[in-house]
């Protein structure tokens, strides 16, 4: 019986429940508590696993553990606590009622061709959390849940709600196990309701524990005189500071010098957060845990306390700090010859914003009156970013000037949705700080020292498969799969650069690449060209750079190599900067679709990003944000889809294909579910 028992389990990897298998051997009922015996044997001995009532063959039933890490209303994934492994596509119908952070048993099943890993989750085996988010429905005089965190449209009936005055619509936070609700957070309209939904959706807080504000109690607000000693002083220096218009932590500061050889001095100044965070105290606890700030259009949840993050730590003009400081000598070719790296003192000269540093660099005369002592640097520091980024493209590095959404507040009301492109002055910050990331993580390296590389792993063939099939839809072709490097990505980008479909194809591009991680290892950074790279520019808001700013000094210390859990930090500071980039998105769209709810019934221009099952997709241009044209308001026709990316009509033959432009009028929004109808206009 137990060969027939593995025969059967083999040939159905998804598992199958006791009377299942009893009726597809066909035993008699007086056979069944042998089968158990026999069931219960191959589970003792490890060859078969029992879950949820389900019987499963090991290893071949592909069953692993993994935390769900991405959820969207219809999917979500799962990452096995394997590192190497994909990540794992669930469709709802197999969440089983998962949500994000559950660590979850899941079923791989067979793979499609060039498909990634679907599976189907088979248990939770442990809560990430206790409570769920959603908003109350009401039908049968009976209260549901249809929870925001949840891949499935599947309603949970609300058992206990007597203790609070309940009205459809509301949202409320609900015990899992239960099914009770334990908080009312508003509706959907009401003001900071979203920043609630999201940060409790991925479990972020914008409190720290008690014992934090202890330890901060206790940290001068003047450096001591004990920090100031065995560090370069660079306050004679013109350092600069530019960021953002709202910016209130300033991590880096820049200097430059004309160097006699005709070579550059470039100096990068971070921030020295290791000297208030110490490893073990309640204060790094804190921020490990957070792992990064999270950014929201109008608020953040800082990793710090703002007593740090806005003011000892951050790098404020005419303000002593206790800094970190690269300086890189760099030939007139853009070439870094040679890197120094100093616990250091500055005082930042100017507090500079990236809009009056591009107003200077295009010659407006009133800026460059207001800021003249800077006029010189800021040109050189053009000079050098131009030809440090000349350089790293050489190197095969791909540049994605990609246009994102800024929304424009006045009075704190959301007036207008506005198109952010990067321009001079970013570009001299990101070329500088790359620059100096680039030379921390090299010398560790060499050093032999312990190091949070950050890496990006090169696309799988399956991705460049499919990436060559949609550039061949657009017209564009690369070469076989297996042979497709940086290089002809990057002709890629400068054939489609004045393109009107450049966005979807850059999406495509993008959609190819892996994402980028933190490591252990020092893998390559393919989509910098980078052998070694780390993450050193910002301790303020990134735990990891606070860890390579831990191990510099270590290493400038002369002190010994210690043991460190650097594998356990690497994986969680990857997924709480997914998780934080995750709920930095779906709030900013929860706040555009908000804004779009004002404008029902009126016009767009907008242009398709892909077909599904239910109609077609698209995105309103200048609003970052797609919705659906349901089939059966394209016209009296019946569709067809010869691929995923053309729609064709049988009697108009008319076509609907990716990228093709057309006007609709917004039909219905609704803002937390992030959900658009539109319908085309006529």
């Amino acid at each position: 019986m137990i060969k027939k028992i593995l025969a059967l389990l083999r040939k159905h990897k998804q598992g199958l429940g006791l009377q299942r298998i009893a009726r597809e051997l066909h035993l008699l009922q007086r056979e069944k508590p042998m089968l158990k015996e026999k069931l219960q044997t191959l589970v003792d001995k490890g060859l078969v696993l029992k879950l949820q009532k389900k019987y499963f063959l090991l290893p071949q039933s592909q069953l692993l553990r993994g935390k769900v890490v991405s959820v969207l209303r219809g999917y979500c994934f799962v990452r096995p606590e394997e590192g190497s492994r994909e990540d794992i596509f669930v469709p709802a119908r197999h969440s089983g009622g998962a949500v994000q952070g559950d660590l979850v048993d899941v079923v791989i099943a067979e793979k499609q061709d060039d498909a990634h890993p679907e599976g189907r989750i088979v248990q939770i085996a442990k809560l990430g959390r206790e409570r769920l988010t959603g908003i109350v429905k009401k039908r049968w005089n009976q209260l549901f849940l249809l929870p925001y965190d949840s891949p499935s449209s599947e309603e949970i009936p609300l058992v206990c709600s007597e203790d609070f005055d309940i009205e459809p619509g509301m949202i409320v936070e609900m015990d899992r196990g239960e099914k009770c609700i334990k908080e009312i957070l508003g509706r959907p309209d009401d003001e900071g309701v979203d920043i609630k939904v999201v940060s409790r959706k991925y479990g972020f807080r914008n409190t720290f524990s008690p014992e934090t504000w202890e330890e901060l109690n206790e940290i001068p607000a003047q450096i001591p005189e004990l920090a100031r000693s065995g560090r370069k002083d660079y306050r004679g220096w013109t350092t600069v500071t530019i960021d953002g218009e709202d910016a209130q932590d300033f991590d880096d500061a820049v200097s430059i010098n004309r160097l006699d050889s005709g070579g550059y001095l470039l100096g990068v100044h971070i921030a020295d957060v290791t000297f208030y965070v110490k490893p073990g105290s309640s204060l790094d606890r804190d921020a490990y845990l957070k792992g990064t700030s999270v950014y929201f259009p109008d608020s953040s949840l800082p990793m710090l306390p703002e007593e740090l993050s806005h003011n000892l730590c951050s790098l404020q003009p005419g303000e002593d700090r206790l800094a970190f400081s690269v300086l890189l000598e760099v030939g007139q070719a853009g070439g870094v010859k040679r890197a120094d790296f100093h616990p250091s003192l500055i005082r930042s000269s100017a507090r500079m914003t990236y809009a009056s540093v591009f107003k200077i660099l295009e010659g407006d005369s009133s800026e460059q009156r207001k800021y003249s002592p800077y006029v010189p640097d800021l040109l050189l520091m053009r000079e050098l970013a131009s030809k440090l980024k000349e350089k790293r493209i050489e190197a095969g590095s791909l540049d994605f000037e990609y246009p994102e959404p800024r929304l424009v507040y006045r009075g704190g009301e959301l007036v207008a949705v506005a198109t952010f492109v990067p321009n001079t002055a970013h570009a001299i910050i990101e070329e500088f700080m790359v620059a100096a990331n680039e030379a921390v993580a090299s010398y560790l390296y060499h050093q032999r020292e312990h190091c949070l590389y950050r890496v990006h792993p090169p696309p799988s063939l399956e991705d460049l498969q499919g990436l060559s099939k949609t550039m061949a839809y657009f017209g564009l072709s690369l070469p076989p799969s297996p042979k497709i490097g940086i290089k002809d990505l990057q002709q890629l980008q400068d054939q489609t650069r004045d393109r009107p479909d450049k966005k979807i194809i850059w999406q495509q591009i993008l959609k190819s690449l892996k994402l980028a991680v933190y490591s252990p290892e020092p893998i390559r950074h393919f989509g910098l060209g980078k052998e070694f790279y780390a993450h050193f520019t910002s301790p303020i808001r990134r735990y990891p750079d606070l860890l390579v700013h831990r191990f510099l000094k270590r290493v400038l210390e002369r002190s010994p190599k210690q043991e460190f859990p650097i594998g356990a930090a690497a994986r969680h500071c990857s997924e709480q900067e997914r998780k934080a980039e995750e709920a930095e998105k779906e709030l900013l769209e929860w706040r555009i679709f908000r804004f779009l709810k004002a404008k029902l019934g009126e016009e767009f221009s907008a242009y398709i990003t892909g077909i599904s099952k239910a109609g077609v997709i698209v995105e309103l241009e200048g609003y970052f944000v797609n919705g659906i044209v349901y089939y059966q308001d394209l016209g009296d026709d019946y569709y067809y889809s010869k691929d995923e990316k053309t729609l064709h009509g049988r009697k108009t033959g008319e076509s609907f294909a990716w990228g093709d432009r057309l006007q609709v009028i917004l039909a219905s929004v609704e803002p937390d579910v992030r959900r658009m109808v539109l319908v085309p206009v006529k």
